[in-house]
């Protein structure tokens, strides 16, 4: 087993693995993989975060031998197939993109190269259904969240706090900072799949005029 993962138990019926940050991303991706093809007896969800994933519907001591051996491929796994790339237009247009320029020391233009250049993967989803949090925020971009939130942020606002980028999917107050706006339906009940970003989704963000 991977010597960074440690596997505690949530409850009676749940299992959590403690994972390095830099981590979470691939092994959950490996774990949804493992539980589709049936190979984690009784668990019924797999759900990320930052740092842990959740295994709900069976406890640690069921779990743990089974883990053993997946976590074992997955510290040894060879390339990976390639994932699910989504594109996100973006028309940078927003109310916080100078004072995230000015931060970084760059100019607007430069700012939205780095963020449109950079390879991003969805590492969770919370806050809100269709809220996704974008891992991959390039360094020079990080800012922290605004002290005084804004009561109302326009949905389809695509947004940066810490080291994540974010989409609201629709208005709601906010702390994070505007860089622009989508067209993008995150959240559509209508479709199969009602998110449009999912954890282990990649991610493109595209300039449009």
């Amino acid at each position: 087993m991977n010597n960074e993962v440690r596997i505690r138990p949530a409850g009676l019926s749940a299992c959590l693995l403690d994972v390095p940050p830099d981590l979470a991303g691939t092994l959950a991706d490996h774990l949804r993989d493992c539980h589709a093809r049936g190979a984690l007896p009784g668990v019924v969800d797999v759900v990320p975060g930052a740092r842990t994933i959740l295994l709900d519907g069976a406890g640690s001591d069921r779990l743990t031998p089974v883990l053993r051996p997946l976590l074992h491929a997955w510290a040894g796994r060879g390339t990976a197939p390639a994932p699910e790339l989504v594109e996100i237009e973006v028309r940078y247009d927003g109310p916080d993109l100078a004072d995230v320029a000015a931060r970084a020391g760059l100019t607007e233009a430069e700012v939205i190269e780095l963020h449109t250049r950079a390879p991003m993967r969805v590492a969770f989803c919370g806050f809100a259904p269709g809220f996704a949090y974008i891992e991959g925020l390039p360094a020079p971009l990080r800012s922290p969240r605004l002290r005084t939130p804004r009561t109302s942020v326009p949905a389809g606002s695509v947004a940066i706090a810490e080291q994540y980028t974010g989409i609201y999917p629709r208005p709601s107050p906010g702390g994070w900072r505007l860089l622009g706006h989508t067209s993008a339906d995150l959240w559509n009940l209508d479709r199969d799949e009602p998110a449009l970003l999912r954890p282990g989704v990649h991610v493109r963000f595209v300039p449009v005029p």
